[in-house]
């Protein structure tokens, strides 16, 4: 097959010329800020860029950099794909292992999504705000996800964004950092179910909030999830709360990423001084360090994911 590299000004201009010319998207990245695309026609591939001498995402992991961040509500928003907007949660990518998305679509209806696929070590979304309707391999219909939904999309399973509410939120935490969205055109869903097939030695796991007990944990109430038992050991989700407003405490975690997300209220994190936390900031706390959170406010809730190290 030949080969041939474009390089534009506008990559989604550019992306909807060529395949109005019939080329078919093979894969594009990264998701949050795409620049680069491969498409496919007979036998001529098209590399097409806004940086051409940008590094391709590989299969390999980086090193884990560990370090305290603290990202603001408000920092800059960025055009992702399919239409999504972007907000980067942790700008340092604790050394391009990781990457956390706040990601909203602002206008309800369709979304410009297609059926794809990631060639990650883990990704989970969680839903802040609105209703999204998702479609996945092996698992059946098409569903609505709600406030507080989880789902774990293991390596290489396909899914696809079908719609969605107006001024929809969800947070998304995937390794490595840089990925690229390979689309599938010969995959149509649903497929079928087969709820216990294995992806890359994890299985898809969707956590419904309405229906998961609150239950005690770091001197407050956990919403827990099922995420450790799907990844087989390699990570831990919960929604957190307060208990008649007394501090949430946090032992060193031994593994690799400690991260928080402000759902809502507001709360102080001590750890290396005193800093308030609000709706929509995120942090991560570097493993093997204590901390706590005191004051919340009694609507203070918290998306917190730990992981194991990934190697």
């Amino acid at each position: 097959m030949s080969e041939r590299e474009i390089v534009c000004d506008d990559l989604g201009a550019a992306l909807e010329d060529l395949r109005g010319q019939g080329f078919r998207l093979d894969l594009i990245y990264p998701a949050d800020d795409p620049h680069t695309a491969v498409l496919a026609k007979d036998d001529e591939s098209v590399r097409l860029t806004t940086r051409p001498g940008a590094s391709p995402p590989t299969d390999r992991l980086p090193p884990f950099v560990g370090e305290f961040v603290l990202t603001r509500a408000g920092s800059s928003v960025g055009q992702g794909r399919a239409g999504m907007l972007y907000r980067d949660l942790i700008p340092s990518r604790l050394g391009g292992r990781y990457i956390a998305s706040h990601i909203s679509i602002p206008e309800g209806g369709p979304v410009s999504d297609w059926v794809h696929f990631h060639k990650i070590a883990l990704q989970l979304l969680y839903v802040r705000r609105g209703w999204v309707r998702v479609v996945y391999q092996d698992q059946g219909e098409p569903f609505v996800m709600n406030e507080g939904d989880l789902v774990l999309q293991p390596p290489g399973i396909r899914h696809r964004v079908l719609e969605s509410s107006a001024a929809f939120e969800i947070v998304e935490i995937s390794a490595p950092a840089v990925h690229a969205t390979y689309a599938d055109d010969r995959l149509e869903l649903p497929n079928g179910s087969n709820p216990g097939a294995i992806f890359g030695g994890q299985r898809f796991l969707r956590h419904v909030a309405s229906e998961t007990p609150w239950t005690p944990a770091n001197g407050g109430e956990a919403q827990e999830t099922e995420a450790e038992v799907a990844t087989g050991g390699l990570a831990e989700v919960r929604t957190l709360r307060p208990h008649n407003g007394e501090a949430l405490n946090f032992g060193g975690h031994g593994g690799e990423l400690v991260f928080g997300f402000v759902l809502d209220g507001s709360a102080t994190l001590d750890y290396r001084g005193l800093n308030e936390v609000r709706p929509a900031d995120a942090f991560a706390i570097p493993p093997g360090q204590s901390w706590r959170l005191t004051h919340p406010t009694p609507d203070f809730r918290l998306l917190h994911i730990t992981t194991a190290p990934l190697d």
